[in-house]
């Protein structure tokens, strides 16, 4: 399809992608080349690499990547594919010496260097120490660990900006992994973003959270490469889940944080929730859910989650719902594309003119 769509700066005058942007098998393949594969992506945990030989196992844009700790204490990270006939050198997590592929033995140091080659003599031309798994970037943020396919790409704290300041005083760096969520949505990613930056939705798809934040008060702040959403809350309720462990004095309110293109961290006073949204076809989306506490095994802390996870269970239901609605509405044949509110939808726009910039 022709790409007749050219950004608008102007919030005001500005319209949506067009219908096929959310469509087409084409566009999501450009994407994840261009988007997905040059930008920070989120790969797991400190704890999942704390230790020298801790080795995590992961994907990013169809990428296999290996995190390593190396006995030095160097965290460094690699494509996870042999150089022989492509195996995989890794999976899952664990601690281990070496990385060792899965197809035919060929093993690596922690440091990506290749340490032996089992049966390969005879073999002409054929340097070992020359050979080695390709580096990716590794960076830290708080307790996430991120990478970065692309070499040329910005280096992780100029690409937070601001926000690394703003979530100094969090405690991130305290935070481990408690528990996870997965959810698929008959939707592309995009949509999932769209809807999450705006709270334009909430009084209609979201009666719960609605009665909980004070929405007249609610704001969405743009920044750089990522969005910072107000939501005050309005409920005095001593249990209510934003007053739960909060510090004296301080008023309730949910941070909702949104990294380009698809990382969300909901900060609340005694949790922080990861929500990574990941493509799995133009109609199709795993968005995942992961809560981080300071002590995930204290006593009680089931008990007092309980009600978070329904709560968070019903909010997802109902986004789903009405992200599913609007990717049948994408097919209509009567639409192909929006306007913006001036007062809710910044964040979405915010978004767009990012994604036009990274697919241009």
């Amino acid at each position: 399809m022709d790409d007749d769509f050219r950004f608008e700066a102007d919030l005001a005058r500005a319209a949506t992608p067009p219908a096929w942007w959310y469509l087409d098998p084409a566009r999501l393949e450009l994407e994840r080349e261009r988007v997905f594969g040059r930008t920070w992506q989120l790969a797991g945990y400190a704890e999942d690499v704390s230790r020298p030989g801790d080795v995590l196992a992961t994907e990013v844009a169809g990428e296999p990547v290996v995190v390593a700790r190396g006995g030095d204490g160097a965290l460094r990270a690699f494509s996870g594919v042999c150089r022989h006939r492509a195996g995989p050198v890794a999976r899952g997590k664990g601690n281990r010496a070496a990385l060792r592929c899965g197809y035919h033995g060929w093993t690596y140091g922690l440091d990506g260097s290749l340490l032996a080659t089992p049966e390969f003599e005879g073999v002409c031309d054929f340097d070992r120490s020359a050979v080695r798994l390709p580096a990716v970037r590794v960076s830290a943020f708080g307790s996430l660990v991120l990478v970065q396919l692309d070499p040329r790409a910005p280096a992780l704290e100029a690409v937070l900006g601001e926000m690394a300041a703003e979530t100094a005083g969090l405690g991130l760096e305290r935070l481990r992994f408690y528990r996870r969520h997965d959810y698929e949505v008959g939707c592309n990613w995009k949509v999932y973003v769209d809807n999450y930056l705006e709270g334009y939705h909430i009084p209609v798809v979201h009666p719960g959270l609605f009665r909980e934040i004070d929405y007249v008060a609610y704001r969405v702040e743009t920044r750089g490469r990522h969005s910072r959403q107000h939501a005050p809350v309005r409920s005095a309720a001593p249990d209510s889940l934003y007053r739960r462990e909060l510090a004296p004095g301080k008023e309730p309110e949910a941070l909702y944080y949104w990294l380009f293109p698809n990382l969300m961290l909901n900060v609340y006073p005694d949790n922080v929730q990861v929500n990574l949204v990941l493509p799995l076809g133009p109609g199709r989306t795993l968005v995942r859910f992961e809560w981080l506490v300071p002590d995930p095994v204290r006593r009680g802390l089931d008990a007092e989650f309980e009600r978070s996870f329904a709560f968070s269970d019903e909010v997802q239901a109902e986004d789903r719902a009405i992200c599913e609605a609007v990717q049948r509405g994408l097919r209509s044949r009567f639409y192909d594309r929006g306007r913006f509110s001036v007062k809710r939808e910044n964040g979405v726009h915010h978004f767009h003119g990012l994604l036009a910039a990274a697919l241009a």
